[in-house]
């Protein structure tokens, strides 16, 4: 059968692919070659779907179901591998297949459309948390992992460079924050890397398994960061926005036992990172409601 990647991935990767690139137009034999090895039976491409992968439900011969994830190398897939196999199931979701061809993943099947943001936002944020929590273990040795300081400085670099005027002030806050961050790192943990509340998904096994990681090596606040502003556009269509704001940082913080001030300078710099990135390829509803998000902070 042919693989169609959803649209939603199409225009993702449209808007990060280097020069050349040509993953997408392999994909369709990729899957293909992936399901035939194992003889699976493919039952839908999973849509909308994700940004950085193609998610496939399929099931192995003896009926049992499972999901086959591909995914381009700058995505780091090898990676999620790594990581996935280190959390062995707790807290994540369970790699069923410990080896295979690069940026090919065979998974538990949990319920894919069923994320803890379906529940009402004080419920979801715990149990997002709670997931989170028991993400948070020591790195495993010689570890593969990329780390925080690692990553965001590419990150800072690309600010810098496309940073305006008008964006200008808060890129300063947001690097200011970070040096001041790196500076005096506390202990440093797996984290999950891009978790939010739509990367935790219903289970069989466990109530909720987060998925998806970008795993990093680095401060746990860096991983919450990302949970702070979830729902932003809830956010900042209501009138309180900003001190629900203010409020979620230091409920999380205590929930997780972070400091709150370096919640609070992560989740800027995170903000402002990805509202200039939007910014930069065009996604300009989705860099304002970041960047106001960001001057709450």
């Amino acid at each position: 059968m042919a693989f169609e990647p959803p649209q939603r991935l199409v225009r993702a990767l449209g808007e990060t692919a280097p020069d050349g690139d040509d993953w997408l137009g392999k994909l369709s034999a990729m899957a293909q070659r992936a399901v035939s090895e194992r003889e699976l039976t493919v039952e839908r491409v999973q849509v909308p779907g994700g940004r950085s992968s193609l998610v496939v439900l399929v099931r192995y011969p003896d009926g049992t179901p499972a999901v086959l994830k591909l995914a381009p190398p700058r995505f780091r897939p090898e990676a999620e591998r790594a990581a996935l196999a280190h959390w062995g199931g707790l807290g994540a979701v369970q790699l069923l297949e410990p080896s295979g061809a690069e940026g090919v993943l065979v998974l538990e099947r949990l319920h894919p459309d069923v994320s803890v943001r379906s529940l009402p936002e004080a419920k979801a944020l715990l149990e997002a948390a709670g997931t989170l929590r028991r993400l948070w273990v020591e790195p495993p040795a010689g570890t593969v992992f990329e780390s925080v300081a690692g990553r965001t400085g590419r990150q800072a670099a690309a600010m810098r460079a496309s940073a305006d005027a008008e964006v200008a002030p808060l890129v300063d806050a947001a690097l200011a924050a970070r040096e001041e961050l790196l500076a005096a790192p506390p202990e440093q943990r797996l984290l999950h890397g891009t978790f939010r509340q739509s990367k935790v998904l219903a289970g069989e096994r466990m109530p909720w398994l987060a998925v998806g990681p970008d795993p990093v090596v680095g401060e746990c606040a860096f991983d919450l960061a990302r949970l702070v502003r979830d729902r932003v556009e809830d956010l900042i269509a209501s009138p309180s926005g900003a001190a629900t704001t203010r409020r979620r940082v230091k409920r999380l913080a205590e929930s997780l036992e972070v400091d709150q001030e370096r919640l609070r300078g992560w989740t800027l710099f995170r903000a402002v990172e990805s509202g200039v990135r939007a910014r930069r390829v065009g996604r300009a509803r989705d860099a304002e409601l970041l960047l106001e998000f960001a001057g709450w902070l």
